[in-house]
């Protein structure tokens, strides 16, 4: 069990939008999917990829998850189980980080358009800063799990979405604008952005598991399901299935070693003034 089976998860910010033919396709595969990956993966733009437009106005429905309001409803459904997070994850930031306005959630089908552009399934989930909402199919889970090689549960998907959060209380911080002025590279703005998620995503959980929190104290197999989703989506760890080897120049995210490590710096410090990732001496100093 992840949630509370009694925790009020109705004030959520998530809604269904999206979904269909909209958007711009992209071609399916393996390889096209961990190409967009690389590019986009946790916090990208998806009009740089996509080719969308940097302000076309949203077209989605929203509609409201409106059967979502207990933690049992999270712990047996995924929509729900993103609500819960998203309830979770405004409950600790408005006491850890109270500057930033919350944020809010889409899951989408198939294709979206967003205020960063349009984009598909294909690109994963993502944070847009212009209309500061989380995009997510929830179907990457699946495939995050059979083509990526995570080990499953839902404490991954909520580190997923955790992620995606911390991008945007980066976005207030003013730390997201590093990934933009140093894209690539080991000791990037990116990758250290994309660790400094990481690490606010393992602070959220560890918090959330409290006593006014909606979690339950995780288990260590739990942790696990979260680690080994970090893990799977290490530069190195996607390289390496898409080219058959590493060229850490080219890193947006980090490896998966260091993904590992920077959660794990949040989740047992549960400080997020200890994921100050972007000043650290080296990416590795975790």
């Amino acid at each position: 069990m992840t949630f509370r089976e009694n925790a009020n998860i109705g004030s959520g910010r998530a809604s269904r939008g999206g979904g269909g033919g909209g958007g711009l396709a992209v071609g399916g595969g393996i390889g096209t999917l961990l190409l967009a990956l690389v590019i986009m993966l946790f916090g990208g733009d998806p009009g740089a990829i996509l080719g969308g437009g940097s302000q076309a106005p949203s077209q989605a429905e929203n509609v409201e998850l409106s059967e979502c309001q207990s933690g049992a409803d999270a712990n047996e459904n995924v929509d729900c189980r993103m609500k819960g997070g998203m309830a979770s994850l405004e409950q600790y930031w408005s006491q850890a980080y109270p500057k930033a306005q919350p944020a809010s959630a889409t899951i989408f089908s198939g294709a979206v358009t967003t205020q960063c552009g349009q984009a598909t399934s294909q690109v994963g989930p993502f944070y847009c800063p212009l209309d500061q909402k989380i995009y997510l199919d929830t179907a990457f889970f699946q495939q995050l799990e059979g083509q990526l090689g995570a080990s499953g549960g839902s404490l991954g998907e909520l580190y997923v979405l955790g992620h995606e959060y911390g991008h945007h209380i980066q976005n207030y911080t003013g730390a997201l604008q590093a990934s933009q002025q140093d894209p690539r590279g080991p000791e990037s703005g990116a990758v250290r952005v994309e660790l400094q998620a990481d690490c606010f995503a393992g602070a959220w959980i560890a918090n959330a598991s409290g006593p006014e929190g909606l979690l339950e104290p995780p288990t260590k197999e739990q942790i696990q399901s979260a680690l080994s989703a970090a893990a799977a989506v290490g530069d190195d760890s996607i390289q390496e299935r898409m080219q058959g080897q590493v060229t850490p120049h080219a890193w947006t995210h980090g490896s998966s070693e260091q993904r590992v490590g920077w959660f794990n710096r949040g989740y047992e410090s549960k400080d997020p003034n200890q994921c100050d990732v972007l000043n650290a001496g080296s990416v590795d100093d975790f």
